[in-house]
């Protein structure tokens, strides 16, 4: 595997870390605050192509290679994890439509979707189904030309500012996926405030009420909602959020080392201090262990291998452990100052614990990393008996 990034990878990563000191860094705390990012910010990451990173060009997106896209990640996730909740949704909703939709809904969506016109979010959770889909209670009704949405969803990032929703429901018992507009009649959103982190996200709660959408709106077919169109999509989230993981950790460690190297104890720099330097020198292995993951699993999709599945759940499941471990020493680092909001790092405290939770909890990446592990062994062990 080839880890040395290419001339133009070097030259977007440059191009997205600009952006991101320029546009967010100075203004992340303030986003976190109001609980919201401003228009002004959406059309900023519009014009730059961001929101169409992974949509083919014939579509008006940047067809960027699975590495520069998870650059972009790691660069908006070390100025604000929380906002990168934009590109995660918006993306799986616009891969989902890519790589299941039928020709029609590409031409009618993804030209939209690329250039910001639309906004999309990603509709799976409900108030009683997080991380068990076939607990899911919205359903789906045919009803001659149309289909009939009942139920809610909750935890919808940017659920208060997306324009469609790809919402998975029960039709006929079968798990399906289905795009509704946000002006369909009988669809009501409700804000989501007071969260512990990711407050920039705009989360909301959906409610169904007899929605009428036109059958040409449903993704794949009947039933193949969850296992194809949903863990597709899921996967590409996945990535996105190992990355930002990633470029938390090291936001974590940068401001770790500013801060060791201007506070004093006992009048020492407490960066001469063993103990600190134990805590830096953990942070550091655990962002790069981190980032090669991530980077292991971006070299396998380039090249469209099977295992890019599974490197990706070990990428999301480790890189969301990482930044919580990070995020909480860099509290320790700084002490009080490290609990109060004249600080960043509080404020990574905060969105890092959202990660193990989002996108696959750290325990169903347990399960999953674990059931991988056993049939190995089990496969590896017929092959030794042989």
């Amino acid at each position: 595997m080839n880890t040395e990034l290419s001339f133009h990878q070097k030259q977007m990563q440059n191009e997205f870390r600009f952006f991101a000191s320029k546009e967010i860094i100075p203004f992340a705390d303030q986003y976190d605050e109001q609980q919201q990012f401003p228009p002004n910010l959406i059309a900023k990451f519009a014009k730059s192509g961001y929101l169409g990173a992974m949509i083919s060009k014939k579509y008006g997106g940047m067809e960027m290679d699975a590495i520069t896209f998870g650059l972009l990640c790691e660069e908006m996730g070390k100025a604000s994890v929380s906002l990168i909740s934009l590109l995660t949704v918006h993306g799986m909703v616009s891969h989902a439509i890519l790589r299941w939709g039928e020709d029609n809904q590409k031409d009618k969506w993804l030209v939209k979707l690329s250039s910001g016109e639309i906004l999309a979010a990603f509709g799976l959770s409900e108030p009683d189904a997080g991380s068990d889909p076939s607990s899911l209670e919205t359903t789906i009704k045919n009803e001659g030309n149309f289909f009939v949405l009942n139920g809610r969803k909750k935890w919808i990032s940017c659920a208060q500012i997306a324009d469609i929703f790809l919402i998975f429901a029960r039709c006929d018992e079968q798990i399906s996926a289905i795009l509704v507009e946000k002006n369909t009649p009988g669809l009501f959103c409700k804000p989501i405030s007071g969260m512990l982190g990711f407050r920039s996200a705009m989360l909301g709660e959906l409610f169904f009420d007899n929605c009428r959408v036109p059958k040409e709106n449903l993704i794949g077919r009947i039933g193949t909602g969850f296992k194809y169109v949903a863990n597709s999509a899921l996967d590409y989230g996945r990535y996105c959020v190992a990355w930002g993981c990633v470029g938390l950790g090291q936001a974590c460690l940068d401001a770790c080392l500013e801060y060791t190297c201007t506070r004093k104890q006992g009048g020492v720099l407490i960066r001469k201090h063993q103990l600190i330097q134990k805590m830096i020198a953990d942070m550091v292995t655990e962002v790069k262990a981190a980032r090669m993951l991530c980077l292991h699993a971006g070299c396998l999709k380039e090249i469209a291998d099977p295992g890019s599945i599974m490197e990706t759940n070990v990428a999301k499941y480790f890189a969301s452990k990482m930044a919580n471990k990070v995020a909480s020493d860099a509290i320790q680092i700084h002490g009080a100052n490290g609990c109060c909001n004249s600080y960043p790092v509080q404020r990574y405290f905060r969105d890092a614990k959202i990660t193990e939770i989002i996108e696959g909890s750290s325990q169903i990446q347990q399960i999953i990393i674990s059931q991988y592990g056993y049939q190995n062994y089990l496969f590896k062990s017929k092959i030794t008996r042989k």
